[in-house]
């Protein structure tokens, strides 16, 4: 089995934090995203998977390196592919072209799932939905009475379906999908101004594969800050008891309201944390009040009451104190604020 993982793209919904970071590596519960979803992915497949194929922009040798640890966690190979320009989905994906080779998982690195199901391999293809209220802002499919999918619409403008498409795809045949892609762009076939996998996914289906409609139980997204913020409080809840708090925590008297992830070296000092608070390494808290917040690493925060917050790394946040009313904010990396 391979997997590949587009995540190329800039992440400027969820600016300041991305600018410093690729959105696929921000942490969530104390590891980054995307290794969080190579995990889910992992857990579905009853095959080994074998490589992992990261399509990325110039990101840097340091993130490169990350990736390529995240795949050897779960004794893969990692294959490192560029996209130089930001052409739609079914271009990311023939990025990682020389990859695409018999069954393959496609998964976008924005999302998180949870499916209560083991991959069936016998179908042609699997696209994992989830049902909700407004599908306008996704592609989403039409089934028949078997769940056998009959039709895709990309962003449709008038409703025709509330199953939309979370970005986790499988394949019986790389090759297949490949062939499928490559005659979308050498046609110039577009769709909302961008080559659409959902394009290949139609041609596919009309030349008679059969591509079945998985539900997932839980689609967490991590498109822009609050969002990333329930993520992290849902994947706290859902791993409450897991050994999330350090041991090498230094706690004077402060407070921890699980759920909550506390990272190494972690120093808190008269204090409440919690719930849903992730910390990251190293990083200082003092006369402070915290709920609902992803903190990073080598941060120090002292007289603050946050909540709903995202704060990067390298920050030193000094608030107007823990008993004044409650910030929203969000703080990029290497930030001083001093209120």
């Amino acid at each position: 089995m391979r997997v590949i993982i587009p995540m190329a793209g800039m992440g400027k919904r969820l600016r300041p934090h991305t600018l410093t970071i690729p959105k696929p590596l921000l942490p969530i519960a104390g590891k980054p995203i995307v290794q969080r979803l190579v995990e889910d992915i992992n857990i579905i497949c009853e095959e080994t998977i074998e490589e992992l194929a990261f399509i990325i922009g110039d990101f840097g040798t340091e993130v490169e390196d990350k990736l390529s640890k995240i795949a050897a966690k779960i004794g893969a190979k990692s294959t490192i592919y560029y996209q130089k320009e930001a052409l739609g989905t079914a271009h990311a994906i023939l990025c990682a072209k020389n990859s695409l080779k018999g069954k393959t998982i496609v998964a976008f690195a924005d999302t998180l799932f949870k499916a209560d199901f083991t991959l069936d391999e016998s179908q042609d293809g699997t696209i994992w939905v989830k049902q909700i209220e407004d599908p306008s802002a996704f592609g989403v499919v039409k089934t028949n009475d078997e769940n056998i999918i009959t039709d895709f619409v990309e962003k449709p403008d008038t409703f025709v379906s509330d199953l939309a498409i979370i970005g986790i795809y499988y394949f019986k045949s790389g090759e297949y999908l490949k062939e499928e892609l490559e005659y979308v762009i050498a046609n110039n076939i577009k769709d909302k101004g961008e080559y659409q996998l959902t394009t290949a996914l139609e041609n596919m289906k009309t030349k008679g594969s059969k591509l079945i409609a998985a539900p997932v139980t839980e689609w967490l997204d991590c498109g822009n800050k609050n969002a990333t913020v329930m993520t992290n409080q849902r994947v706290l809840e859902l791993n409450s008891g897991n050994g999330l708090i350090s041991n090498s925590l230094i706690n004077e008297g402060g407070t921890v309201i699980e759920p909550c992830y506390i990272g190494e070296n972690v120093q808190i000092t008269e204090s409440v944390i919690g719930p849903h608070v992730s910390v990251g390494d190293n990083t200082i808290i003092k006369n402070s009040k915290i709920e609902n917040t992803i903190i990073q690493g080598d941060t120090v925060i002292e007289s603050a009451n946050i909540v709903n917050s995202m704060i990067g790394s390298h920050v030193e946040y000094k608030g107007g104190g823990k008993e004044n009313g409650k910030a929203d904010i969000s703080i990029g990396d290497y930030s001083t604020i001093i209120q």
